[in-house]
C-alpha cells in the first residue's frame, strides 16, 4: 500500500529514541521529510543519519518542550527548513509516578507540562499550516494509563487522559479542514525506558530485566509486550493518505490488556 507520505513535512517529538525514533524512521522509509526533536542533540544527530539512510530527509531541533517558546522554536524552525508542516506526531514526555497518599502535586504539574500542554501547544501551532494546505494529520501517543489509573501512576494517568479528551476536541474543531487528529495508546513496549523503569523490580527479585519484561508480557492476552516498530507502523498509517475516515479516535495497542469497553 502506498501511504502517500513521500515529501510530507513532519515533526516527531520525543524522536531521539524508543517509540518516537521508530515513528520517525517509519515515516522516513515512506519518503517523508522528518524533523525530530528532543533534548539531546547527540541522540538526535544519530536519528537524523538513520532517517537519511532509509530514504527520508532528516532534520532536528534540540529543545525543551515544557515551554511555549520551546514549542514555537520547533514549529518555526521546521517551517523555515521544510516550508510547512503536514504531519505532527506528539510523542514527547515520560512522567514520574508516586504513591497517591503522599504524591507531591508538582509531579502532576510536570507531567501535564511536558505531555499534555506541549501536545496542545504544538497542535495549535501547526494547524494554521495544515489548514493552508487543506490537509494534515496529528497523531498523539498517550499511554494506556490514561484509562487505567492506579495508586502509583496518577501523574501519567492524568496527563494521558487529558490527551484523549484533547484529541476529541481538536478533531471536532478541524475535521472540516481536512485534518485528522487521533491517538495511539500503547501498553508496555520494549524500549530502553521500559527496561529502566523495570530495573528496580528486577533487582529486587534478583532477576534479569528481560525476564521481568517477558513475565509481564506473558500476563497479557497477546502473550508478549509490544515492539516499538509495531506502534510506529500504526502511527504511519494514521498519518497517511489512505487513512481518510478516522476522526478523534483512540487506538489501544496494549496486547489486549485493557479491560474497559469499548
Amino acid at each position: 500500500m502506498d501511504l502517500g507520505l513521500k515529501g510530507k513535512r513532519t515533526i516527531v517529538t520525543g524522536g531521539s529514541r524508543g517509540i518516537g525514533r521508530c515513528c520517525a524512521l517509519a515515516l522516513a522509509s515512506e519518503g517523508a521529510r522528518v524533523c525530530v526533536t528532543a533534548r539531546s542533540q547527540e541522540l538526535l544527530d544519530a536519528v537524523v543519519s538513520e532517517i537519511n539512510e532509509v530514504g527520508g530527509e532528516g532534520y532536528s531541533v534540540a529543545v525543551d518542550l515544557t515551554s511555549l517558546e520551546g514549542c514555537q522554536k520547533v514549529v518555526s524552525a521546521t517551517v523555515e527548513h521544510f516550508g510547512g508542516v503536514d504531519i505532527l506526531v506528539n510523542n514527547a514526555g515520560a512522567a514520574r509516578g508516586g504513591d497517591i497518599l503522599d504524591l507531591p502535586t508538582e509531579l502532576i504539574d510536570d507531567a501535564l507540562g511536558l505531555k499534555s500542554y506541549s501536545y496542545l501547544r504544538l497542535s495549535q501551532l501547526v494547524i494554521p499550516h495544515m489548514r493552508e494546505n487543506g490537509w494534515g494529520r496529528i497523531v498523539n501517543v498517550a499511554g494506556g494509563a490514561g484509562t487505567s489509573p492506579t495508586s502509583g501512576n496518577i501523574p501519567v494517568s492524568l496527563a494521558n487522559i487529558a490527551i484523549l479528551n484533547m484529541t476529541r476536541a481538536l478533531s471536532d474543531a478541524v475535521s472540516g479542514d481536512g485534518i485528522l487528529v487521533n491517538t495511539i495508546c500503547p501498553g508496555l513496549t520494549n524500549t530502553q525506558r521500559a527496561r529502566d523503569v523495570q530495573q528496580a523490580s528486577a533487582d529486587e527479585a534478583g532477576k534479569n530485566v528481560e525476564d521481568v519484561l517477558r513475565e509481564l508480557g506473558n500476563e497479557l492476552p497477546a502473550g508478549r509486550i509490544a515492539e516499538p516498530e509495531e506502534i510506529a507502523n500504526v502511527v504511519a498509517f494514521l498519518a497517511s493518505e489512505p487513512c481518510s475516515y478516522v476522526f478523534g479516535s483512540s487506538i489501544y495497542m496494549d496486547g489486549g490488556g485493557r479491560r474497559g469497553t469499548p
